[in-house]
């Protein structure tokens, strides 16, 4: 270690006088010493200054370039010096020497960049401004036979690509088909798995999605899938996994997926399809999510459904009905849950079992299968009477709604049973449904959801209640009140945060309950006369008719 401290005082010398020879002579020294012990010989190199001196010898034309780019990379490897090279203002020569033309420099420039900012946000951020990621890209497209460069060119990429302001920058370049090209080359696992990994990130972004299906990575996907789904070793189980989910994952963009589903026509489509009743459950999976994908516009969901996607998917749940797979369950329940949005797919979708296939899960104790459960059967009753009564005399049903109503721990599936219980009423206006919610305490939950944070949800409620009031309100009459209900609509009426059709529709509600003679007394306790008659001038002209009409049946009634 004596003769590194010589070699570090002779380097400052020759680092000013620029003689090339002995310059790389001291430059060796400290490689083979960065080699030996590169922790020591890094604090040495920070003791004595030198690191200044190094941005003066980064320049394009010096035969030692690659040598102090390569000590730069070496001592950047530990934390404690990457600060240090900032400070000595290393950052800018290094970056202009990546449009070198000599592929050792840019290969240890690259590695020093790389080192210097690694796990720093606000570094990678910098190099973002200074316009590295088209150089780069540039690089990858000439240097592609370069196997050393290609691999640093795509560890930068990973790295830039998980910072949103990389995007943009990335999506102006031809980095998409750059990638597709040398994916294409790639026969090795691990190397295909480099660049899996600069996919991943850009592919979150829309515009990347379409450059990345323009420049024929579906292609490649699904060949790599028909290649790995017969294997069972471990590297082929990954590559299918990471090759379908990126599948799904551009089908996220609504321009990529309308390009790959060419009116249901499409290759890629028809291949997806062929997924759902393999055997493979990663496949079966990355199928049914993919039609989830596909069904986000009305004119996919009709197309879908009138070709037999339902009973596909149908068939996939009944595989997993008992000890099913979780995460494919989820899927297939997503996929039958947007299927069932257009209202022309409902009756066909009611018609065709789906309801019988989804109730099956009601066993289920996972929330995420839960909550999609809930979300397929409130999708299919919605203006659908005759399904809204049958499934709203299902007691099973209805006593699983209300005990999920209470899932505190899990909003959404709470939220969703709350959304089913009303749309049951509100879709079936059936004195029996209410019955059965009456029986089986659902009123309460009504009621509380009409203090929803959710203008929508409030609303759901009023309504809901609302048809209960008119229906039935003698059965609902004792535990409307023990919900204090006539409390909460004096409260939303008073609130000047309630939107408009939230005081229109408790003003109705109110009119309706007065037909209980305890409910009544309540009104008439709560002073709501006061509330109703300053709403007369509410902006709102709904809400002030309402206000008139309400007042008129108060004072009749007191």
């Amino acid at each position: 270690m004596d003769n590194l401290s010589d070699t570090l005082k002779k380097l400052k010398i020759t680092a000013v006088d620029r003689t090339e020879d002995s310059l790389e002579g001291c430059l060796d020294c400290l490689l083979q010493a960065l080699a030996q012990n590169n922790m020591e010989t890094s604090e040495k190199i920070q003791g004595s200054g030198i690191l200044q001196l190094f941005a003066g010898l980064l320049i394009p034309q010096s035969s030692c370039t690659a040598k102090v780019a390569n000590i730069i990379a070496e001592v950047a490897k530990n934390e404690f010096m990457r600060t240090p090279c900032v400070d000595a203002g290393l950052i800018s020569p290094l970056v202009q020497l990546l449009n070198s033309k000599d592929q050792e420099v840019l290969l240890q420039t690259g590695r020093a960049l790389g080192n210097i900012c690694y796990d720093s946000h606000s570094l990678q951020a910098q190099l973002i401004n200074m316009g590295v990621i088209p150089t780069l890209v540039k690089l990858l497209g000439i240097h592609c036979q370069n196997a050393a460069l290609t691999e640093m060119c795509l560890v930068a990429f990973g790295n830039l690509a998980e910072l949103e302001s990389s995007k943009e920058q990335f999506a102006s370049t031809n980095i998409a088909e750059e990638l597709v090209k040398l994916f294409k080359k790639q026969i090795e696992h691990d190397k295909r798995e480099m660049i899996f990994e600069v996919l991943a990130p850009l592919a979150e972004n829309d515009a990347i999605k379409l450059q990345l299906v323009e420049a024929g990575l579906v292609e490649c996907l699904l060949e790599i899938v028909q290649q790995k789904v017969e294997s069972d070793k471990e590297d082929d189980v990954a590559e299918l996994k990471t090759a379908s989910d990126l599948m799904v994952l551009l089908l996220l963009g609504d321009e990529s997926m309308q390009k790959l589903f060419e009116g249901g026509k499409g290759n890629v489509f028809q291949r997806v399809l062929s997924w759902i009743p393999s055997n493979n459950h990663q496949l079966q999976l990355a199928g049914a999510l993919a039609i989830a994908n596909f069904a986000r516009n009305d004119g996919n969901c009709i197309h879908m459904v009138d070709n037999g996607i339902v009973e596909k998917l149908m068939d996939l749940l009944d595989r997993h009905v008992e000890d099913g797979n979780v995460t494919v369950q989820h899927a297939a329940l997503s996929a039958l849950r947007n299927l069932a949005i257009p209202v022309v797919n409902k009756a066909k979708m009611l018609s065709a079992g789906v309801t019988e296939a989804v109730l099956k899960f009601l066993r289920s104790e996972m929330p995420p299968v839960q909550f999609k459960l809930l979300g397929t059967l409130r999708m299919l009753i919605d203006a659908q009477a005759e399904a809204a009564e049958q499934l709203g005399k299902n007691v099973k049903l209805v006593e699983r709604l209300v005990e999920w109503c209470e899932a505190k721990d899990h909003a959404g599936v709470m939220g969703e049973s709350n959304r089913l219980l009303s749309a049951l009423i509100r879709h079936s206006k059936s004195k029996d449904v209410i019955k059965t919610i009456v029986q089986s305490g659902g009123i309460k939950h009504l009621v509380t959801m009409a203090t929803s944070e959710h203008v929508i949800m409030q609303n759901e409620a009023l309504v809901a209640l609302a048809v209960i009031a008119a229906l039935e309100l003698g059965t609902a009459e004792k535990d409307l009140e023990s919900a204090k209900l006539v409390e909460i609509l004096h409260r939303l009426l008073q609130d000047e945060r309630s939107a408009p059709e939230i005081k229109y529709n408790s003003m109705v509600l109110i009119c309706a309950l007065m037909g209980s003679e305890s409910l009544h007394k309540e009104v008439q306790d709560l002073s709501f006369l006061d509330v109703v008659s300053k709403l007369r001038s509410h902006e709102n002209k709904s809400v002030a008719q309402q206000a008139s009409l309400t007042e008129q049946r108060l004072t009749v009634e007191s």
